[in-house]
């Protein structure tokens, strides 16, 4: 069961890694790194679900481009759960823009975009809990043990 330690993030694989075939390598990083995978569906977004999501930017010149992009496809939307889940998938996926993203990260290896970037990483642990719950009903999130836990952090103390 989850570990007092543990948080959740979101992420969202974007249109382009639906449309390009990578949806099973970037699940598969983030389970190699230890992640569980405590949800995960895939849907068509709706503008109200955007604009709650990119509120932040939902007046800027550009958010009508994102809506486009991010509605040319569904997505895949996943809720992760681990010890620093949050710094953990934000090193992984790499800068936003990919042609900045160190080789080795999702971004880096897989994108030269800024928008089209495969993926969306929760920025911190509040915004992580937050979108998870915008994105998941609590009958959609599983909460068990990895059997290899004791392995992914055998340096940590519970």
């Amino acid at each position: 069961m989850a570990h007092a330690k543990e948080e959740k993030t979101l992420i969202i694989l974007k249109p382009d890694a639906v449309h390009r075939g990578l949806m099973g390598e970037v699940i598969g990083r983030f389970e190699k790194k230890g992640l569980k995978v405590v949800g995960m569906k895939m849907v068509k977004l709706e503008d109200a679900l955007l604009d709650a999501h990119y509120a932040h930017i939902k007046d800027k010149p550009f958010f009508a481009g994102i809506k486009r992009y991010m509605t040319s496809a569904p997505v895949v939307v996943m809720a992760l759960s681990g010890i620093g889940a949050v710094a953990a998938t934000r090193l992984l996926v790499g800068p936003t823009k990919g042609f900045e993203a160190p080789a080795g990260t999702i971004r880096g290896d897989l994108s030269l975009s800024m928008q089209s970037n495969i993926v969306h990483a929760s920025d911190s642990v509040e915004a992580g809990t937050e979108e998870v719950g915008r994105f998941f009903g609590a009958h959609e999130l599983f909460d068990y043990d990895r059997n290899d836990f004791g392995y992914i952090y055998a340096d940590e103390t519970f």
